[in-house]
């Protein structure tokens, strides 16, 4: 085969119409080996001689989009120095654009022997591994257009690219499970449906299954095991030949933003699926072990793990930092994505041993130009120790907000002392991000999350019950701030179900109607159930697949239409604080732009927070107050009431004077009474059954509306007609 010098720069492999450009990092390599397959399998070594910065390259005319290749990289070998060279196993490129195959797990994919850690295993790897794909860069785009939804028009959507479609009755059977089956007009039209403007994508970046959990018969699910950073990965694409996921995940991007829709993907570049010491050799750590992982400084056999996982991606040499880089421009310049939440971003902030929030990951993602103007989401914590740093990342970053989700889980399972904080989310957490320069929309407001209980399990059992996943119920969380209502699990009592689908409906509606960003796990809207397993990472069946069938569709018409609520009135979804004041209002002063209100339709004052039994809230928005727009023109909208009770007997609430408004119209009520059910005067009573939220407007009455009607007119004409010819 012809082989050219080629170029050091793009990373990876590079089709320009004509040829293929190989380039590959290693600093550890004495010697790097470009592999071609064929479709027999059958291997072709080129051995590379160019060599840049430790970037080894060549170019290979005539080798187009379909071809499978990786590497072998020859060097030293000694683990006790953090030096894992082993010529004898197949690398991934780690800036493969696609990737084919499956992993077959035995000692060939072991760099040591079994038993023996600082051996060395000279068997070939490279019938057990995946390939590397070359992939055709070239893609129609249709003058695609990225939404670009700003923050406060923002609803999230968490999905699992499987476990969205597998069951949908109106995607086609080979769709099903896959970026086709996303992009499929039923699924989109649902998401519209629910005012959805982003999907939040759980990992789609390559994945490999862990041997383990294959050999108790269960899978690697969520996918938080990436061996590819750059690549999509081959199985959620309906089509079986190598690269074709590339393309199939361009449509379905393309699809989503046609209908107004950003796709954001959970990305996991904190760790690899290579593991610890004891891991497999699959593509980093042959290629340069130091540079691309975080080693213990005095025993360099071993890896720092902040993760959980084994190891912790090295964010402190410039190679790594490049590879996350240009791993995060390749999927917004070339996959058109528009955001990225980062899993256990906490890790990627340790430059050195603490979380360091200006730490060189944050100041090139602050500088750069392209990465810079994406939505950012941080996981704002890991497993090292301090790693929960909730409201201490960077100004330009928005954050899961696991402060939210435990406070408002506290409040509606009637826990004690919980009113302030559950205030202090609703408002949007201004004690997190203020003091920082942030605004409310820098909270990314969850009740559930892919990692936990759904929504129906929430209020369906106070206890974990993960048996199925083959670790006797001790994985996942055992604290999980839920209440069962009554009754652990599946129950007939109709007492039982309805108290279920009323506190669904106040989780939701609280989401909603919270200041920050909404995020809405998938199925919650349709009553999934995980059957009380909060840690279902490992299971790729219907207990984790949405159950299209059996959808609580009234559960599904509530969402809608509390989320048009959220969308029609900008009171939810403001861009600046509330500021409360003044908070003792003297006669005459004018209402502040909230006012927390006691039962009594009294004021609250400090003292009023500190009462461990108080469950039921008020709150009044001014719609006089609610802000200020681009152009800096006052923002104006309808004064709202939210009344909340999460205790367990009804409260009577006096509605507020006239100061506030002359009348109120229901527009939500979680109990089923009041809305639209007529108006309510100031000062009058309004009872609130327990566990149940209301939300009433300022009514304004409709304007009459003049008769343009045919028979107006001909009276009109009548009319004059009969003027003239009066005497």
């Amino acid at each position: 085969m012809e082989v050219w010098k080629g170029t050091p720069y793009p990373l990876g492999a590079t089709y320009d119409g004509n040829g293929t450009n190989f380039a590959l990092f290693s600093e550890a390599a004495a010697e790097v080996y470009l592999c071609l397959f064929d479709d027999s399998g059958a291997e072709q070594r080129i051995r590379l001689e160019a060599v840049d910065g430790f970037v080894w390259h060549c170019y290979l005319p005539h080798v187009l989009p379909g071809q499978l290749y990786g590497y072998r990289v020859d060097g030293p070998y000694d683990p006790a120095s953090g030096l894992r060279c082993n010529v004898n196993k197949l690398l991934m490129d780690p800036y493969a654009k696609a990737m084919s195959g499956t992993i077959n797990w035995g000692q060939p994919m072991f760099s040591y022997n079994f038993g023996d850690p600082l051996s060395f295993n000279d068997q070939d790897s490279a019938p057990h591994t995946l390939r590397s794909v070359v992939i055709s860069p070239f893609f129609d785009w249709q003058q695609d257009r990225a939404p670009k939804t700003a923050y406060n028009d923002t609803v999230i959507y968490e999905a699992h690219v499987k476990g969205l479609t597998m069951t949908h009755p109106d995607v086609p059977e080979k769709e099903r499970g896959t970026y086709a089956g996303i992009a499929h007009p039923a699924v989109i039209e649902h998401l519209q449906k629910l005012g959805v403007t982003a999907i939040e994508l759980m990992p789609v970046h390559q994945f490999v299954q862990d041997s383990l959990l294959q050999e108790k018969g269960l899978d690697n699910y969520w996918g938080y095991s990436t061996i590819g950073f750059f690549a999509p990965h081959e199985s959620y694409s309906s089509s079986t030949r190598p690269g074709q996921q590339v393309q199939e995940f361009k449509a379905m991007v393309r699809s989503l933003h046609a209908a107004g829709i950003e796709v954001i993907l959970d990305v996991v570049y904190n760790h690899t699926a290579e593991g610890n010491d004891l891991g497999p050799t699959l593509s980093f750590k042959g290629i340069d072990n130091r540079a691309y992982y975080r080693l213990v400084d005095q025993d360099q056999q071993h890896y720092l793990d902040y993760t959980g996982t084994g190891n912790t991606l090295n964010v402190r040499h410039p190679h790594a930092l490049q590879l996350l880089m240009d791993s995060l421009r390749y999927w917004v310049l070339e996959m058109h994505v528009d955001g990225f939440r980062f899993d256990l971003a906490a890790a990627l902030a340790r430059e050195f041993y603490e979380v360091d929030r200006l730490s060189s990951f944050f100041d090139l993602v602050q500088q750069d130009p392209v990465v810079s103007q994406v939505k950012l989401i941080a996981e704002p914590w890991d497993v090292g120790p301090g790693g929960y740093q909730v409201g201490n990342f960077p100004p330009l970053w928005t954050e899961w907000n696991g402060k939210y989700r435990d406070a408002v889980r506290d409040f509606w399972r009637g826990a004690p002392a919980t009113l302030g904080e559950f205030a202090s989310r609703l408002a949007g957490s201004a004690d997190l991000y203020e003091t920082s320069g942030r605004l409310p929309l820098a909270s990314i407001n969850f009740v559930t999350a892919h990692d936990g209980f759904t929504l129906r399990d929430l209020v369906s059992y106070n206890e974990k019950h993960n048996q199925a996943n083959g670790e006797n119920n001790n994985d996942g969380e055992s604290q999980n701030r839920s209440w069962n209502c009554g009754a652990e699990g599946p129950t007939r009592d109709p007492a039982i179900l309805t108290l279920r689908a009323r506190q669904q409906r106040n989780f939701l509606a609280t989401l909603f109607l919270s200041q920050g960003v909404p995020m809405v796990l998938h199925g919650d809207e349709l009553g999934r159930s995980q059957q009380g397993n909060n840690n279902a990472y490992c299971h790729d069946s219907s207990l984790s697949w949405i159950d299209w069938e059996t959808a609580d569709q009234p559960l599904t018409e509530f969402l809608a239409g509390i989320s048009a609520l959220r969308r029609d009135h900008p009171t939810f979804r403001r861009n600046r604080f509330f500021n409360g004041r003044p908070t003792r209002r003297a006669l005459g002063q004018p209402l502040p732009d909230i006012v927390w209100l006691n039962t009594d339709a009294s004021e609250m004052v400090p003292e009023d927070w500190d009462n461990p039994l108080a469950r039921a809230l008020g709150v009044f928005y001014n719609g006089d107050a609610v802000g200020r727009d681009h152009r800096n023109r006052p923002i104006r909208d309808h004064h709202f009431l939210l009344y909340c009770n999460s205790g367990d007997d009804t409260v009577v609430f006096t509605l507020p004077g006239t100061e506030y408004a002359q009348t109120w119209e229901p527009l939500i009520n979680t109990a089923g009474n009041h809305a639209g059910e007529g108006l309510l005067t100031a000062h009058g009573n309004v009872e609130l059954a327990a566990k149940s939220l209301l939300v009433l407007r300022a009514y304004t009455q409709p304007a009459t509306r003049p008769d343009d009607s045919v028979q107006a007119s001909l009276a009109a004409i009548m009319n004059h007609q009969k003027t003239l010819s009066s005497p």
